[in-house]
Order: C-alpha cells, then structure tokens, then sequence
C-alpha cells in the first residue's frame, strides 16, 4: 500500500482499489461520508489534495463537518470517493446530482457500498451466529436474542431506513457510465472482526452465502 497502514482492513482494501481508478496525485479528491478520517489522511499521505466531509467528521484542515446536501466549495473535484455513505442520505436522486454538480467531467466516482436486500437466509443467519459467538466471549457488548426471527426483525427495524441496492444502482446509472462493478464481504466489517474476511470471502465464493457489500466506479 506505498507504505500507507490503515486499520481498518475493508478500507485498507478499499484504499488500494480506489488508487487504481484515481486520477494521479495531486488530484482533488472528495470523500463522501469520511467517518473517522482514516480513508482521507491515507489519500492525503499518498500526496492527493483531499476535502473529507461527514456530519461527524474529526477535526482538521481536511476535513468538513457538514452533509453532503449542505457542502459547497469553490471549483470542482477530479475524483469523488464514497464508503458505505450514501445509503444514509435523504434522497438518493438528490446526492447523486450533488456530486455530478462536484465532479469535473470524466471524473470517477469511486464508491463502496452495502445491499440490504441481500441480507436474507443464510447470509442473515451466518452473521447473526457469528455475533452471537462474540457475545459468548464478551467481544460483543449488545446481547444478542435467543431466538433467530426475533434478532432479525429487530435488524431489519433498525435498518429500515437505509436505501437498497436496487435503489442506489438505479440512480448511478441514470448519471454515470460503468467502469467496474463488483460484490465484495462486507459483513465481517459490521460489528464483527477483520479475521472473518477471508471466511466471509470463501463463503461467498462457494455460494454458501451472499456477497452484501459492492464497489462500482463509474464516469
């Protein structure tokens, strides 16, 4: 990773993919949804002149606490990245024209999602016994039901919110043309831990379950 460390291993993954579809630095780089910052100050080390924002984002020169709805900054950006944030807007049309407006054109979108509608059958069953494994040994705090169909109702409760895939595709591809598309583990990274990846990552492969976490880069 040009001997840039992130914690995090989906967005150490995440890192050396974006810099294969990254215009060269010092390209002006927009993260979408920067969380703790860890994504960006990677980017901005790797010499791309980075602005990061989220409604939570740390402090910093780089970083903006605001909503992407409310951004604004002068000129444009030649890359946009996002990780597992757009699912969270308020209208999904409405952020993808906001960043077409930030993006210059033929800039990439670079972006890192989670399908909701995939989280069913086994694939909802073997995370819920993972947690429920993490719970025996304190490593999870939350208690976890007892009974399958009770947690996953609570899940999906909780998660009623967020926009689907089919949603969220169907936006993109009204604005932008495709470049990569590809489902990728994300479960091990949700309140479970980096060592279930490869599992999660074999799983998958062998059709035991589904791959709920994509990356798309489109123009």
């Amino acid at each position: 990773m040009d001997g840039v460390q992130l914690q995090s291993r989906r967005l150490a993954t995440l890192y050396e993919f974006a810099l294969l579809h990254l215009p060269e630095p010092p390209a002006r780089v927009l993260e979408v949804g920067c969380g703790n910052g860890e994504l960006a100050l990677a980017l901005a080390r790797t010499g791309y002149s980075v602005t990061a924002i989220d409604p939570k984002a740390p402090e910093g020169a780089i970083f903006r606490r605001t909503r992407l709805e409310d951004f604004s900054e002068e000129g444009t950006f030649d890359a946009v990245v996002a990780s597992v944030s757009l699912h969270h807007v308020d209208a999904v049309d409405a952020a993808f024209d906001k960043i077409v407006s930030l993006l210059r054109p033929g800039g990439p979108l670079v972006l890192e999602e989670f399908a909701k509608e995939r989280f069913v059958g086994a694939t909802a069953r073997w995370y819920y016994h993972q947690r429920q494994a993490l719970a025996a040994v304190g490593i999870e705090e939350a208690k976890v039901s007892d009974d399958f169909a009770t947690w996953l109702g609570e899940w999906e409760d909780e998660h009623d919110d967020i926009h689907p895939f089919v949603e969220l595709k169907r936006e993109i591809d009204i604005r932008f043309d495709e470049r990569f598309f590809g489902w990728t583990p994300y479960l091990f990274d949700y309140r479970l831990n980096d060592a279930l990846e490869l599992l999660e990552r074999e799983l998958i492969e062998s059709g035991a379950i589904d791959a709920t976490g994509f990356r798309y880069v489109g123009v």
